[in-house]
């Protein structure tokens, strides 16, 4: 894994002095296009695993990590290097058993990852500011630090009572998912099998305090039929905050061609991720030793400094003997270039899973985001088309959904 340091701007050319000798000398290389454009633009990701790291012992956000270091993506040096702004930090729950004990201990769980994602904030304001609305971002920017909205990647927390999303909101929440890796009490997870047919009645409550509130209503994850639900159910447009084509790589989180033109019809945006990008198969010695490792580490442990170096001292032995088989860069342009052929530019962003799964071979963390841009460019969108891919598209979803919590107010 590599980290390549990005050229931000050029040098200027050296003046000539009065006696300078016959020859000229060779001018510095120009600076990158893609990646001073990166700079200038507003530029969010809405999914940032990050705040799971946030937890990580002797783990702080200001300081420069490594992929090769310490397997994270996200942090402040390298939001700098790679010109992202910031974007929907994730709360995120591994799914468990429905019963209230379960459900009481997630939800506790989910609000203080929600804390924990507004102490970062508060202990570096100098550098991070919450943002509520959708106006917010581009103000923040233009003072210099970065975004911080939150999200909810799995409503599982939230129990039987959809208006606990209400006390999320007042976090900060405002996109929210359903489900996650398998079916709940809201809806059919995408990777599980269906119970409800889509959304279930609970599912349908929460959709309706989501459009009530404000808060965008997120269906990745969720099931092809939980979508439809949505699209016809939901007063906003809905978000699919880290997905992919299935006409590239036919997965179950994977949206078809009709799927995409239904949800660019209801002013939805599908924001393109790093993982669901090509069909790869890793060797069963890998999969069952990560496995094991995730088993004897869970998640939601909260892990010793001993512990921490331990499991990194694990997962790079387990590299080092099971290599891991990795998509590339072309696989995710590929799923972002069809994305915007059969959806428009106006409803395709990015949302690259970092820190959760995320990352290729040749965009290892956020430091290579302008490597998208130059892509981009290349095939012929305009730096205005880029601008909406990077944010305005999104943007302009949690704009609508604001529109449609006023309009249910008055």
């Amino acid at each position: 894994m590599r980290n390549p340091s990005i050229l931000l701007a050029a040098s200027a050319a050296l003046a000539l002095a009065a006696t300078a000798p016959a020859y000229s000398a060779p001018r510095k290389a120009a600076a990158d296009p893609a990646a001073a454009l990166q700079q200038r633009l507003l530029t969010l990701d809405t999914h940032l695993d990050t705040p799971a790291s946030l937890a990580l012992p002797g783990w702080s956000i200001m300081d420069a990590h490594t992929v090769q270091g310490d397997y994270t993506q996200v942090d402040l040096p390298r939001m700098k290097q790679g010109g992202l702004d910031g974007g929907f930090w994730a709360i995120y729950t591994p799914q468990g058993p429905l019963d209230p004990v379960s459900t009481r201990k997630a939800r506790d769980f989910a609000f203080m990852r929600a804390a924990a994602i507004r102490e970062m904030v508060a202990a570096h304001s100098e550098s991070f500011a919450l943002a509520s609305k959708a106006a917010d971002a581009a103000a923040i920017k233009a003072s210099g630090k970065r975004v911080v909205y939150l999200s909810i990647e799995n409503a599982w927390p939230l129990g039987d009572d959809p208006t606990l999303l209400e006390s999320f909101y007042a976090m900060g929440v405002r996109i929210s998912g359903f489900a996650h890796f398998r079916t709940n009490q809201f809806a059919d997870s995408s990777t599980d099998k269906a119970k409800w047919d889509g959304l279930s009645p609970l599912g349908v409550q929460l959709l309706a305090q989501m459009n009530r509130l404000g808060v965008v209503p997120d269906l990745s994850h969720s099931s092809d039929r939980a979508l439809d639900d949505a699209l016809r159910l939901s007063k906003a447009p809905i978000i699919l905050t880290h997905s992919g084509c299935k006409a590239v790589f036919d997965h179950p989180r994977n949206i078809d061609d009709a799927h995409l033109k239904a949800l660019a019809a209801a002013g939805g945006v599908i924001q393109i991720n790093s993982v669901y990008v090509k069909g790869v198969r890793q060797s069963a010695e890998r999969e069952a030793a990560m496995k094991a490792l995730e088993e004897k580490y869970p998640e939601d442990r909260k892990l010793t400094a001993a512990e921490r170096q331990a499991v990194l001292a694990e997962r790079r032995a387990i590299d080092a003997k099971y290599p891991e088989v990795r998509a590339t860069f072309d696989d995710v342009m590929a799923n972002l270039l069809h994305a915007l052929q059969v959806a428009g530019v106006d409803h395709v962003g990015i949302g690259l899973d970092w820190d959760g799964g995320g990352g290729v071979t040749g965009l290892e963390d956020v430091a290579d985001l302008p490597k998208i841009t130059r892509a981009l460019l290349a095939a012929g969108y305009t730096e205005g088309d880029v601008a909406k891919i990077w944010s305005g598209n999104v943007l302009r979803v949690l704009a609508a959904a604001e529109a449609e919590a006023e309009r249910e107010k008055s």
